[in-house]
């Protein structure tokens, strides 16, 4: 196996070169060979501003065709790509810019209109990701070399481009890949430092472990490719086995997505659990809520004809091609899970992070256990700081090659999370005799109880955002008692004719319920509606740190 993370998608653009690449979804399709050109001519635009091996290049944008080339030119010119969550206010995005000590920044229009230059003033030039024309530079050279580069690309290339010009950086372990800026649920973004190393470990547990993508499939990329799960899961680890990437460029809204999979027909699928459990709850619970259907499953047999033609009905929407869906950054719902799992839906759940670029856990769907997230992947060693890590959760720590060098210029957070290989991932976890990880929390996150007890909020969180026109809920420590904080679902409310003003009452209804089977001293005490939507990070989980005042 290759030794070399850039040799990964170097073969597959020789091996590939007639076949469709990526494609902004209903848009054009480049193919590999269109890729290869479009690399070489950003690396004519990079000589021309100067740029290094290991200087910085920050790539801001919506998820897009051209935004992965720009990734990939980065990576193959021997540069360190920054990537930037287009999602990010304009003053974080200067900040990140000017942290990372960028030299190049690649930007998508509608994120450029919020920008402004002047805040970074370090860089040498600004080039829009729709056309890779020069929005602004420091250098005539490079405003030259883009107004030729046609005539460049000629001269560099005088017989004809092949397969055989290729040659990218060879890459070695302990050098810098990626600086990926993470906006946790802690608050604070921290320059992750991700060393080839760690994307190779990462895409040869994918080619081993991930067998449902062949040459030619089509993929479906949903998820920011500024946030490492997308990044590695959803365009280098298909891109490296010669497939077709969809990218879903507008906000992913369920229809959209649908659309996509009923297209594209993707194996294997994706996402974070609010996907999932928003067309499950929305589609399929309130249909197994019916009289009838409550009868029908009662009688043997019927019960299971039934559920099948749930199962394959489920598996039709999701493209009808489904080998499995992978779901990461969070929990997936607790009822959820057990429903799919009762139809045998080939659905599993992942646990990483940012700072192992992200893999830590994976089992596939029919392997893995309720509640689990998988079993370590194969090159890592991990240990929970417990006296019974079976039965009694302690802060998970972590090594192997995929984890990261530190953050980026700040030493402080860094030694706060090493101890020499040792990465503290500050989650609270479990770990089973046969090497299953169950994650109870964050320890940040943990409430100490009345007489000691250990309360995980995230765990009665999932039994509340279960009762009836919950959409989502947090829950919070005020003055020694637990408070629940909800968002609930308006929309199924107004429906069934609840209005806003009523909401409130059956969110307390909810309270007394949920107290019911909830143990003495983790009571909810009190409650507060929210009217829209908890603020969030690039994985869709809940800033907590807003709410905890």
């Amino acid at each position: 196996m290759a030794q070399s993370f850039n040799i990964y998608f170097e073969e597959s653009i020789k091996k590939n070169w007639e076949l469709p690449a990526l494609s902004d979804f209903k848009g054009v399709a480049y193919h590999y060979k269109d890729i290869a050109r479009k690399i070489e001519k950003i690396h004519i635009l990079f000589e021309a501003a100067g740029v290094e091996k290991g200087d910085r290049i920050a790539i801001c944008g919506r998820n897009s065709s051209h935004w992965a080339v720009a990734m990939f030119a980065t990576l193959a010119y021997g540069a360190v790509a920054v990537p930037v969550l287009h999602e990010f206010k304009a003053d974080n995005v200067h900040n990140i810019v000017n942290h990372s000590e960028a030299k190049l920044l690649c930007v998508g229009d509608m994120v450029w209109e919020n920008l402004n230059d002047e805040m970074m003033p370090d860089l040498t030039g600004i080039i829009l990701l729709n056309d890779f024309s020069v929005l602004k530079s420091k250098s005539e050279k490079l405003i030259e070399a883009r107004r030729h580069l046609n005539e460049l690309f000629g001269k560099k290339f005088p017989e004809r481009f092949t397969a055989e010009d290729i040659n990218y950086h060879k890459d070695t372990p302990e050098e810098l890949a990626i600086i990926n800026y993470t906006s946790g649920s802690t608050g604070f973004s921290k320059g992750v430092m991700l060393p080839y190393r760690a994307l190779h470990a990462n895409i040869k547990f994918c080619i081993d472990n991930l067998p449902w993508l062949k040459t030619g499939d089509n993929a479906v990329s949903m998820l920011p490719m500024a946030h490492m799960y997308g990044l590695m899961i959803e365009l280098f680890n298909p891109f490296s086995k010669g497939c077709h990437i969809h990218f879903l460029t507008r906000i992913p809204s369920p229809k959209i997505i649908l659309d996509a999979f009923a297209e594209c027909k993707p194996p294997i699928i994706i996402a974070v659990p609010l996907i999932i459990e928003k067309i499950i709850k929305n589609k399929v619970f309130p249909l197994l809520d019916k009289p009838i259907m409550k009868f029908l499953m009662m009688i043997p047999f019927v019960d299971n004809q039934l559920l099948a033609k749930i199962k394959a009905k489920l598996e039709e929407s999701f493209g009808g091609n489904l080998k499995q869906i992978i779901v990461g950054g969070a929990a997936l719902n607790k009822d959820v899970e057990e429903f799919l799992r009762k139809i045998e839906f080939p659905i599993t759940v992942g646990y990483g992070m940012t700072e192992c670029a992200p893999l830590v856990s994976y089992a596939p769907w029919n392997e893995t256990k309720q509640g689990a997230c998988g079993k370590l992947c194969d090159y890592m060693e991990a240990k929970v700081n417990s006296t019974d890590p079976e039965n009694i959760a302690g802060e998970l720590w972590l090594k192997g090659p995929n984890v990261m060098q530190g953050y980026f210029k700040n030493d402080e957070a860094t030694e706060a999370v090493m101890d020499g290989e040792w990465m503290n991932t500050g989650d609270l976890a479990l770990i089973d005799s046969e090497g299953y990880i169950f994650i109870k929390g964050r320890s940040k996150n943990m409430i100490l109880g009345p007489s000691g007890q250990n309360i995980y909020p995230e765990e009665i969180e999932d039994q509340l955002n279960n009762l009836p026109f919950v959409s989502e809920s947090i829950v919070i420590e005020q003055d020694g008692k637990l408070t629940w904080l909800v968002y609930p679902d308006f929309e199924n409310g107004e429906k069934a004719g609840i209005s806003q003003k009523d909401m409130t009452a059956q969110m307390e209804e909810n309270r007394i319920v949920a107290n019911k089977s909830l143990p003495a001293y983790s009571q909810i005490a009190k409650i507060k509606v929210y009217y829209e939507e908890f603020e969030k990070t690039p994985k869709r989980s809940i800033k907590r740190y807003l709410y905890q005042g």
